[in-house]
């Protein structure tokens, strides 16, 4: 009797395991967030006096007062040193740079140039969403209490107005340069304008813009911006001659620093 030959029962493939869509995120990207992160938190205490120009500060308190690790604070202080913020000194530490007076001009020289034409394309590429959240911005009453007083409310309300109209404008390349120059001189409200701070001035000047805007109009968005940047430049003169007079023996005011910035 032949005896049937039994054959090993082979197991079934296992199913192959599906493989993950999601990109695992490399630690470039991670770095390059941290960095940002750092440069934005650092700008930030520059631009409202928390550091105040002149100051020396060490690059390992930095760290421990942002609760970050030493590299992407270092590359966010040579980001900095780049725009002229700050400056790295040898076996010194990181000194603020002050801006004075004649700088700030310099500054809004620039921005009535690249600030005209960006309310000029933004008259023009305005959609209704783009002129209600202008409008949402100016409207919005700034909380004087929480966030310093009347110059952190009105610097944080004349940056989300002026940032809304660069990208109302479709200019990423005008948008970009406009918001470094709108940074640097922001420093001049608390450095030299919170003195001279007439919000309601501001306010109407900053409607005389959206109002252009809603109609369309790009040649008197233009005019209304250059007018408003130009009463701006016009203030800072008047410090600038004020400060002239002033004999150097005699102390300088300043305004109270934000004691919880962001």
């Amino acid at each position: 009797m032949i005896k049937e030959k039994r054959t090993k029962k082979r197991a079934a493939p296992s199913p192959a395991r599906k493989k993950s869509t999601r990109p695992a995120k490399s630690s470039s990207a991670k770095s390059s967030s941290l960095t940002q992160r750092a440069y934005e938190a650092i700008k930030e205490k520059v631009i409202t006096l928390y550091f105040l120009p002149g100051q020396y500060l060490n690059e390992a308190a930095i760290c421990d007062l942002l609760d970050m690790g030493r590299t992407p604070v270092h590359q966010a202080l040579q980001r900095l040193q780049q725009e002229g913020l700050i400056d790295v000194v040898p076996r010194k530490g990181v000194i603020i740079q002050p801006d004075s007076i004649s700088q700030i001009i310099e500054f809004l020289d620039a921005r009535l140039t690249v600030e005209t034409e960006i309310a000029r394309q933004a008259a023009l590429h305005a959609t209704p969403q783009d002129v209600n959240d202008l409008q949402v911005i100016l409207d919005r009453k700034g909380d004087a209490q929480n966030g310093g007083g009347e110059i952190n409310a009105f610097v944080e309300c004349d940056h989300a107005f002026h940032a809304k109209i660069c990208e109302t404008s479709r200019s990423r390349v005008l948008g970009d340069f406009a918001k470094s120059l709108h940074e640097r001189c922001t420093r001049s409200w608390y450095l030299h304008l919170w003195q001279t701070l007439d919000t309601s001035a501001s306010d109407k000047q900053h409607r005389s813009i959206l109002k252009a805007i809603r109609n369309g109009d790009g040649e008197a968005a233009a005019k209304a911006m250059r007018d408003h940047l130009s009463n701006l430049r016009d203030r800072v003169s008047k410090v600038q001659q004020a400060s002239a007079r002033t004999p150097s023996h005699l102390p300088h005011m300043k305004p109270e620093r934000n004691s919880n910035p962001a």
